[in-house]
């Protein structure tokens, strides 16, 4: 539905793609594959030449009060306007576009691309030092290795998205537990009645972040009272608990990255 990108994967590419049936993934999967790659390895000239097209044709619909969010318009201009001549923009048609409403998570595994767009979130992932970048970045592109990499399985957003599930021990606690035994993470909120709470010792280490609010932490593993208000970041050791008097005339909003051993 989009000329401009089908031009830059061509035609066998695009009727690849539109012959595999969703009773075949692995036909879809391997169309795909082919219509990535054949984007990410044009030749520069011709993507910018295809995107400035593109660009022109929406900026044209949106100026004409036409609806563009078949080829999601609105995304395109904007990234277009951070990023412009950027190959990552025209990426936004291989991917689902997700909204995350507050208290909401999402979880992407390995070899998954994604890209942030807007807004604030919290992060949590395993040790890794094989980052790959497709596009919409200052920073260096591997394009074969990341055509190589990818998962190309197609699924719904919704199939990524799930909620925290609040602790039947402590009603402050909510529990993000990804299908993966690396980690997890907890979002922890204390309502301001609440002057002194304890932060459980855990099998594992952790890392607490202070997202809202004021407390003192005493611990017997700290040799002074802590300090922690908004963006302090506190390492706890296994089989260590925290005191924390609050300070604060308002709710406190931490949250805990952990492994669930």
């Amino acid at each position: 539905d989009v000329p401009e990108l089908r031009a830059l994967i061509g035609e066998v590419a695009a009727e690849q793609l539109e012959r595999s049936g969703s009773d075949d993934p692995r036909g879809v999967s391997a169309a795909l594959r082919v219509c990535f790659t054949r984007l990410m390895k044009s030749e520069k000239k011709f993507f910018v030449d295809q995107l400035n097209m593109l660009v022109k044709r929406i900026s044209q619909e949106v100026a004409e009060g036409k609806d563009t969010s078949g080829s999601n318009g609105d995304l395109l201009l904007r990234l277009h306007s951070q990023y412009p001549g950027d190959i990552g923009c025209f990426t936004i048609y291989f991917l689902n576009l997700v909204r995350l409403e507050p208290g909401e998570a999402m979880f992407l595994g390995a070899n998954e691309p994604h890209a942030y767009l807007h807004g604030d979130c919290v992060e949590i992932m395993a040790c890794s030092d094989n980052t790959v970048r497709a596009g919409l970045t200052p920073k260096f592109i591997d394009v074969l290795t990341l055509c190589e990499m990818l998962n190309y399985t197609p699924a719904p957003s919704s199939s990524k998205i799930f909620p925290a599930a609040q602790s039947q021990l402590d009603p402050s606690v909510y529990l993000y537990d990804p299908p993966v035994p690396d980690f997890a993470i907890m979002r922890i909120e204390i309502p301001a009645s609440i002057k002194l709470y304890l932060i459980s010792a855990m099998d594992s280490a952790s890392i607490l972040l202070v997202i809202q609010g004021t407390a003192v932490g005493t611990s017997t593993a700290a040799a002074s009272e802590m300090s922690l208000h908004r963006g302090s970041v506190l390492f706890i050791s296994a089989n260590e608990s925290i005191s924390l008097h609050l300070s604060s005339p308002d709710e406190m909003l931490l949250f805990r990255a952990c492994c669930l051993l």
